[in-house]
């Protein structure tokens, strides 16, 4: 097939025809209707493709098929302000384009001949026309105004130049599609530009829409429009303006900041203006002035009611002043009292000028600031200066001013009085002067250097040891500041405050802290820091340490009380000061524990010549109350291994060493061998492994049931057991000794304690009756000082009532009670808590001590039960403890009862419970539940 176009006007006119869907070129004229005037049908890429008569005659050429198919750009090109029609003759046209209303693909333009308007054709409205668009658009150019119009049903559009510049700066050229705006605004004001295009749909005939705008550069765009409508309130046409406002928004912004400032500055400094026309008496007021003087918004102002306004004891002499000023024009500067409306008073500090405005008239205008708070402030520093004078002329430390040169120049009554001079004396006087020749430093200036190091933590406050009148020193804390006058001159001011009894008091602390209080010798805490430096030295190794304890000192205690072994203390001390040799020093632990330090051991003849002084001196007669007691000693001597031993290391080894002399019988000395010094550091691991299971609840109870004698279970004693990693489960014996001397036996009391009684509150109760649980204390005991708060703090977490609770001491615990302990005691027996005097028997105090202790069971001891059946001074001791517990009340438990025998021996003198083996061995706290559980135990005739 031969295609159908070939090149021709005409054929590419059909060409574009069919392109646009419209037939073939034989029906060119049925495409479209176009209007009744010169137009021109194009397709979109400006294709010509239908003419009316008039366009063809306006273009000069004989027929249609002269101009179809030709470019609608080289038929009509622009020419300036105005188009050109090429043809037989140019034409001047305006030329108007539309899409055609069918079909969006084709777009309709109209040409209007305009050469009558053009100064070329000699019209002398042409060039007035001409002549004033271009100065419209030089008008536009200047203010940044850019005009445009929209005719809605053709779809005409006209943008004056100067709105493409505007927008073409903005980065788009097309400002319009309709009313809608498409310029590139900010996202934000998106909403805005289509609410405009809305407004402007809507709006009646002649009302002016705005909208303000920023493009992506923020630039700011005031837009307007309005509409023009037809009979039938059709749009006909849209026109407004785009103008660049940027500069003004700048500036108007920079304006209010510059308000804001100034008002935020007279704010801040309570600073009001104000104008006064002396004429009329009319007064113009700031907002601060307004808000200082107390008027509100809008109220009128003039001089009479300010004049009113100010305090009646100042208004004759500020009116004096402001009418001065508006007669002879002279500044004013006068402060006044001022009563607002709300009553309150302020003081204002007025200035006043007259000045001329730009018209050439004088006016009156000045500012007034709020100075109450100023004032009010200076008052109080005026009287807070006169407090201060006065304050310095009664304060009890002493107070002096210092010239540069260090010389007194004033002083109080008490700095005279610490000084015994009269203050004439003193003045003249120099600081060194004043200072005691011992002192080294005596200057005002390195004293104020080591206040400034005291307040960056590096020195204390410094200290200075004065002399009075009389030569007498006294300690004085020196507060030293360098200041200055008002006519600008420095001087010192110092403050002596006394601290020389406070001295005395810090160095018998000082001295309590290292000293023990019944002996005077030197205690734990000096003992430690003297080995410490003797251990230091290079020949640490002539240290030797002797560890004495006084053998069956208990005993003494027991039997003539602690005012006798007090004595005999403080007697074995004054021995040990007055026989030791040189270099070595006594000290006292604690009880009955002496401690000996040599510092060189070769220069008292060696070790063994020194432990045999001291057992001399410890083993001797001496007279206490009336009665000569002989006392030895047990000593364990310890010197350095060599391995870096610390003082604690001596002291431990020491302590193991006297530990092996008491085993060997009394008045013994030994010395730490390695083998002893290795158990001592095995004793040191158990402690340690002791510590971390005390901490890790590393423990556990067994329980042995007290039982009456129908087998009832009274009550349990709790028994500490240690499940030791390596050594399996070990008793008491074998770990009590290690938390002694760990001073780790009041941490196991407690963990006991608290751990009994938690398992106890979840015992069964057979037949409905509680049982009871025992608690054996050594460590933790009523004389310390929170005994009742740890009990009752234990008894309330766990729940438990107080009469199931009973707590066990050993006899010798018991002995002289202090009023202190019985009343911790008696507030525990009021809630319900019973006491046990366990062991009873064994403490060396007689029966007839049985009605002082504050205890209502009493535990014989296993030794006298064992015998009870065979021997009878054993049986006598049992028989004499039931029958004095029972005629005083006292609860009576038999403890160690092994064999049937016992049971009936004790069943017939009274004892009220029984415990031991022959019931029940102890057991873990589940079995001891289900022992429970069983209720009574067999009868032992059933057994």
């Amino acid at each position: 097939m031969t295609d159908r176009y070939d090149g021709t006007p005409a054929s590419r006119a059909r060409k574009a025809v069919d392109a646009a869907g419209a037939g073939d070129a034989g029906t060119i004229d049925e495409i479209a209707e176009l209007p009744d005037a010169p137009a021109i049908l194009s397709s979109a890429d400006g294709t010509i493709v239908q003419v009316t008569e008039q366009a063809i005659r306006m273009a000069g050429v004989v027929d249609a098929a002269d101009l179809l198919g030709a470019r609608l750009a080289e038929l009509v090109v622009r020419d300036g302000p105005v188009s050109r029609l090429r043809g037989a003759e140019d034409v001047a046209v305006r030329v108007l384009t539309w899409p055609h209303p069918n079909d969006d693909a084709l777009r309709v333009t109209v040409l209007t001949d305009v050469r009558d308007l053009l100064p070329d054709n000699g019209s002398r409205v042409g060039v007035e026309v001409v002549d004033e668009r271009a100065r419209l658009i030089d008008a536009q150019r200047i203010a940044k105004v850019g005009s445009w119009s929209v005719y809605p049903e053709t779809g005409q559009m006209y943008h004056s130049p100067v709105l493409k510049e505007l927008f073409y700066a903005s980065g788009t050229e097309d400002v319009f599609d309709g009313v809608n705006m498409v310029v590139a605004v900010r996202p934000d004001d998106q909403p805005k530009a289509d609410d405009f295009g809305v407004r402007l749909r809507s709006a009646p005939v002649g009302k002016l829409v705005e909208v303000e705008l920023h493009d992506h550069t923020d630039r700011v765009f005031l837009c307007t429009g309005r509409v023009e409508r037809d009979a039938a309130d059709r749009i006909e046409r849209i026109e407004g303006t785009v103008q660049d406002v940027t500069e003004q928004r700048l500036l108007e912004r920079q304006l209010r900041d510059e308000r804001r400032k100034l008002h935020d500055a007279q704010r801040a400094a309570r600073l009001g203006t104000w104008e006064w026309d002396a004429t009329t008496g009319a007064t113009q007021l700031s907002e601060m002035m307004r808000e200082i003087c107390g008027h509100l918004p809008g109220d009128p102002t003039t001089y009479d009611g300010y004049i009113e306004g100010v305090h009646p004891e100042d208004r004759t002499r500020v009116d004096q002043a402001w009418r001065g000023l508006a007669r002879r024009f002279e500044p004013v500067e006068i402060e006044h009292r001022f009563i607002r409306r709300d009553g309150a008073v302020r003081t204002l500090r007025a200035h006043g000028a007259a000045i001329r405005d730009p018209d050439g008239r004088l006016v009156l205008v000045g500012t007034a600031q709020d100075v109450t708070e100023q004032r009010t402030a200076l008052t109080r520093m005026e009287r807070s200066s006169q407090r201060f004078t006065d304050l310095v002329a009664v304060t009890p430390v002493g107070i002096g001013l210092f010239d540069q040169d260090e010389h007194l120049v004033d002083a109080n009554d008490a700095l005279c009085d610490l000084l015994g001079y009269r203050l004439e004396q003193l003045r003249g006087m120099s600081a060194r002067q004043m200072t005691h020749p011992d002192e080294r430093d005596s200057g005002l200036r390195a004293a104020s250097d080591e206040s400034a190091s005291s307040r960056s933590g590096r020195r204390k406050v410094p200290q200075r040891l004065l002399i009075r009148s009389d030569g007498e020193p006294v300690y004085c804390e020196l507060h030293v500041a360098l200041s200055v006058q008002d006519d600008g001159t420095r001087f010192w001011l110092v403050v002596f405050q006394d601290i020389t009894e406070r001295r005395r008091a810090a160095e018998a602390l000082r001295y309590q802290a290292t000293h023990d209080d019944l002996t005077g010798l030197p205690n734990r805490a000096a003992v430690k820091q003297l080995l410490g430096q003797l251990l230091g030295r290079a020949d640490s190794a002539g240290v030797a340490v002797l560890f004495c304890d006084i053998d069956n000192f208990k005993r003494v205690n027991d039997s003539l009380g602690h005012d006798a072994g007090d004595e005999l203390l403080v007697a074995l001390a004054r021995r040990l000061e007055g026989g030791l040799p040189e270099g070595c020093t006594a000290a006292r632990l604690s009880g009955d524990e002496f401690l000996i330090i040599c510092s060189d051991i070769s220069a008292v003849g060696g070790l063994d010549s020194l432990a045999t002084r001291v057992a001399g001196l410890l083993r001797t007669a001496v007279p206490v109350h009336g009665q000569l007691i002989r006392v030895s000693a047990s000593i364990g001597a310890a010197v350095p291994s060599g391995g870096g031993s610390g003082g604690e290391d001596l002291l431990r080894f020491a302590d193991a060493a006297m530990f092996e002399a008491k085993r060997r019988g009394a008045g013994k000395v030994s010395l730490a061998s390695p083998a002893l010094m290795a158990s001592a550091d095995r004793q040191l691991h158990l402690e340690g492994q002791l510590r971390e299971a005390l901490n890790n609840d590393g423990l556990t109870l067994h329980y042995q049931p007290v039982v009456a004698s129908d087998g009832t279970v009274l009550t349990a004693e709790a028994l500490v057991r240690w499940p030791h990693p390596d050594r399996g489960l070990l008793s008491p014996d074998a770990f009590l000794p290690v938390a002694e001397q760990g001073d780790l036996l009041r941490e196991l009391d407690r963990w006991v304690l608290r751990t009994a009684l938690r398992e106890a509150s979840t015992w069964p109760t057979p037949n409905g009756r509680q049982v009871g649980i025992a608690v054996n204390l050594a460590g933790l005991v009523p004389g310390g000082a929170d005994f009742v708060d740890v009990v009752a703090d234990t008894v309330a977490e766990c729940g438990l009532d107080w009469n199931r609770v009973i707590l066990e001491l050993v006899e010798t615990a018991l002995v002289d009670l202090p009023s202190r302990t019985r009343q911790a005691m008696g507030e525990l027996v009021a809630r319900g808590v019973r006491f046990a005097v366990d062991d009873f028997g064994t403490g060396y105090s007689s029966l007839a001590r049985l009605k002082d202790l504050p205890a209502q069971i009493i535990k014989v001891d296993r030794r006298f039960v064992a015998g009870v059946g065979g021997d009878p001074s054993d049986f006598a001791v049992a028989q004499a403890v039931v029958g004095m517990a029972r005629a005083m009340g006292r609860l009576c438990v038999a403890e160690g009862v092994e064999t049937a025998t016992q049971f009936h021996v004790l069943s017939g003198v009274g004892v009220d419970a029984y415990q031991g083996w022959l019931f029940s061995r102890p057991m873990p706290s589940r079995e001891f539940r289900a022992l429970l559980e069983t209720g009574p135990l067999p009868l032992l005739n059933d057994r």
